[in-house]
C-alpha cells in the first residue's frame, strides 16, 4: 500500500492540522494525543513518510526511539507515575488507526485512570497544561 500524504499526522507535520507540540527536532515530532488513554499520553512520529515501522528507514527508526525514550523519561517525571507504557502498532490488523508510523508513550501507575484507544477526546486546555509540564521536564 502506498503512503497516504493526506493522513492526519502528515497534515500535522505540514502545519495544516493543529497539534499540541511537546518537542521537535530535525527528524521527529512529539505531540499530545487528542484522545489520550491516560493523562500525559504523547505520540512520537517520524518526519519521514512511512506508514508503519516496517516501512521506516533505520535512521528514522533510530531517531524515533531516541525521541521516544527522551519523552518517556519526561512523561514519567512530569506525571509522577512509576512507569510508562510504550507502544507501536504496525498495520490495521495490529490496531494502528493512523497510517503514519508512530509511537505511544502512556504513563502508568496503580492509581491512574485508563481509557480505550481513541475513545474520548480531551479538553485542549487540559492537554496544553499537561504538555507544559512535560516540556519542563525534557532534558536539553
Amino acid at each position: 500500500m502506498a503512503y497516504d500524504p493526506d493522513n492526519i499526522f502528515a497534515r500535522i507535520l505540514r502545519g495544516e492540522a493543529p497539534a499540541i507540540r511537546v518537542c521537535e527536532d530535525a527528524d521527529t515530532l512529539a505531540f499530545m494525543d487528542i484522545m489520550p488513554q491516560a493523562d500525559g499520553h504523547v505520540l512520537i512520529i517520524p518526519k519521514e513518510p512511512a506508514e508503519t515501522l516496517l516501512d521506516l528507514s533505520e535512521e528514522a527508526a533510530r531517531a524515533c526511539i531516541a525521541t521516544t525514550r527522551r519523552v518517556a523519561i519526561a512523561v514519567r517525571q512530569a506525571l509522577g507515575q512509576p512507569g510508562v507504557y510504550v507502544a507501536q502498532m504496525s498495520g490495521a490488523a495490529a490496531g494502528q488507526t493512523v497510517p503514519h508510523c508512530h509511537f505511544h508513550v502512556i504513563p502508568r501507575g496503580p492509581d491512574a485512570a485508563y481509557r480505550g484507544h481513541a475513545a474520548v477526546k480531551a479538553d485542549p486546555a487540559d492537554l496544553e497544561r499537561t504538555a507544559a509540564r512535560i516540556r519542563a521536564c525534557l532534558e536539553p
